[in-house]
């Protein structure tokens, strides 16, 4: 008898991963065909910068040249979403920006509200996620106009 697992013909990981990336995508198309955010959802979406499709800023990818986390609130527009994508209008230091972000470059999504978190394993050729830092508050927001948060508070150890 074999102590170990076999190794699937089936990749099971990545189906599961790519469901998961389905549930924001449903979640964005819900509130972009309802006009917003019910009640008090809202959401932080933490994403690579620079995985293949993502478009953003200059200055955005000069100061989050790996990871940012954007959160869709209140004050966002032009939300679109597509099967392998969404964009989306975000205003950062009291600048207008439009982003494009792949489901595939998402490496988490959180609705505090709820306390509901999804998180990504990395695509292949990429190395392990950071280690998560140890448990603190986010931020309080410097500006007004900032959509940028840390999730480290809604990862699991």
């Amino acid at each position: 008898m074999n102590d170990t697992t076999p190794d699937s013909l089936i990749p099971y990981d990545d189906i599961v991963q790519d469901a998961l990336r389905g549930v924001v995508s449903r979640v964005l198309q819900r509130i972009s065909d309802e006009g917003g955010l019910p009640g008090g959802h809202h959401f932080y979406i933490a994403f690579r910068t620079r995985a293949p499709g993502v478009s953003i800023p200059k200055h955005l990818m000069e100061r989050y040249p790996d990871e940012m986390t954007i959160v869709i609130q209140h004050r966002y527009w032009d939300l679109i979403v597509a099967d392998d994508h969404f964009s989306i209008g975000l205003s950062f230091n009291q600048m207008p920006s439009s982003l494009v972000i792949p489901y595939d470059a998402i490496v988490g999504f959180v609705d505090p509200a709820v306390n509901f978190a999804l998180q990504f394993a990395p695509e292949d050729g990429e190395g392990p996620p950071p280690e998560t830092p140890p448990e603190t508050p986010p931020p309080e927001p410097q500006d007004e106009g900032s959509n940028v948060v840390t999730l480290d508070r809604f990862r699991r150890k």
